[in-house]
């Protein structure tokens, strides 16, 4: 189930209404707690120190509960009643080098900047070697605009209560967050009721997902992709896009390509259908959804092309996904059909197109996709970068949970615009698109993730074999 992401405002009203309901704060505390020491107990092995630092608020409580669940490990807990009284034996304990750290100082109330003995502490935690956990949220870290308070800890991991905070997605916040996942089953009043416009999506919601297919199906009941991708001097976006395409399991994958990297594209794919473009290319009656841009940045295109993308944006009846240098082709303003239509932009593509700095899309990206979607006929837009942000201007937003740093090179977005297509060109699949471009995004960033747990991403055939 996709996590609302709330407003300290909205944080605070949805507890309150729990407690209004007879829920009770101890009980809760246990929950948390107990979430807390399971996970702890899956993130080390038996004979490993673990160090809990513990605030005297509800962050605190919440670290002091998960203590009984935490068997076979060495546990050193320090309540921080007086900071600094307590630098002593923090110095002391970290000097230890403990295998893990899980910190729960100060949580989403905390609106003043930590001076003294607790910028000493986050200091201290900042500098140790050992891997570090919040708990809820980073302790100094504004929890609606997620800039620091003067200091903040720099989590490894941040484990969230209840629903994701504001803050936690913002830009500034990714080197204090880390790692974000959430513990949601914390016995609040259920999370189904609470209203957001934003959304953090997990691996749960996705969950056979692509579904098995019947004994009675053929190529022709699965879809047809057609992309026009690739010129003199990319045609690697060509064969990584048509790649991405064929990873979505459609029925037939064509491409067209410009003549001048026929020869090498051509040759580095088996099982799509691949034919040159000298000016225009020709869109078969059959194609259930059309990609358009990845590899188009040569200047030796003819105008043709051009023209005629922007009449498949207009007119096609079938969704049509543009990407890369085609972004800066599409006209504004709705399409003459209803069709599906997706833009893949990048923070600084998006920009471009909205006439503003990257800086700015970055500092609001909800706010920036709902604009591009307005501008752009309310097309759906996936806006890519850490946490890559899906939706339309009038739909709930996803924040997309999977994916890492792996994913920063030439050509993984060239794979995402394909897999995306090669989705949306299956019926059962377009007629979602919401649901079916955030489980493309999440499904493209779960291949990093499960490369990166076994070794470091080198190129991309392992990356495309774990789509």
């Amino acid at each position: 189930m996709a996590i609302p992401v709330l407003t300290l405002e909205s944080m605070r009203s949805w507890e309150a209404d729990s407690w209004a309901e007879g829920i009770l704060e101890e009980e809760v505390i246990a929950r948390v707690g107990q979430q807390i020491g399971e996970r702890i107990m899956e993130a080390t092995i038996p004979g490993d120190s673990v160090l809990l630092l513990a605030g005297m608020g509800h962050n605190g409580d919440d670290v002091r509960a998960a203590c009984r669940w935490i068997l076979e490990r060495e546990i050193t807990l320090i309540n921080f009643r007086d900071p600094i009284s307590q630098l002593p034996y923090l110095e002391s304990a970290l000097a230890r080098a403990p295998s893990l750290v899980v910190e729960g100082l100060f949580g989403i109330g905390l609106n003043r900047p930590l001076t003294g003995a607790w910028e000493s502490i986050v200091g201290l935690v900042n500098v140790c070697n050992s891997p570090t956990v919040a708990i809820d949220i980073p302790s100094g870290l504004h929890v609606d605009d997620g800039k620091p308070l003067g200091i903040a800890i720099k989590a490894d991991q941040t484990w969230t209560v209840g629903a994701v905070k504001t803050g936690l997605l913002k830009p500034d916040a990714s080197q204090f967050v880390g790692r974000l996942e959430v513990l949601s089953d914390v016995g609040l009043l259920r999370l189904e009721d609470v209203s957001s416009p934003l959304f953090y999506g997990e691996a749960s919601d996705f969950a056979g997902f692509q579904s098995g297919r019947s004994l009675e199906s053929n190529k022709g009941t699965h879809g047809y992709v057609m992309l026009f991708a690739g010129s003199s001097g990319y045609h690697g976006a060509a064969v990584l896009a048509a790649r991405g395409a064929t990873q979505a399991r459609p029925g037939l994958v064509e491409l067209a390509t410009h003549e001048a990297v026929y020869g090498p594209v051509a040759a580095q794919l088996q099982n799509v259908m691949v034919h040159p473009v000298k000016k225009l290319f020709l869109i078969p009656a059959k194609a259930t959804s059309v990609v358009i841009g990845p590899g188009l940045a040569s200047k030796a295109l003819p105008q043709e092309l051009r023209a005629q993308v922007v009449e498949t944006w207009e007119s096609l009846s079938a969704p049509v996904i543009v990407d890369a240098t085609a972004l800066d082709w599409i006209p504004s303003g709705r399409p003459v059909t209803e069709a599906l239509r997706v833009i893949t932009p990048h923070p600084g593509e998006a920009a471009r197109l909205l006439g503003v700095k990257a800086s700015e899309v970055q500092a609001d990206r909800p706010r920036s996709l709902r604009q591009l979607s307005e501008k752009f006929g309310n097309c759906y837009v996936v806006l890519k970068g850490h946490q890559t942000l899906v939706g339309n201007s009038t739909s709930r937003l996803y924040v997309n949970p999977s994916g890492n740093p792996s994913l920063a090179q030439g050509g993984s977005g060239d794979i995402l615009a394909g897999y995306l297509g090669g989705l949306l060109a299956q019926q059962n699949m377009a007629s979602d698109p919401l649901s079916t471009l955030s489980y493309g995004v999440w499904a493209h960033g779960h291949a990093a993730d499960e490369c990166e747990a076994h070794q470091k991403m080198a190129g991309f055939d392992q990356f495309l074999d774990k789509i």
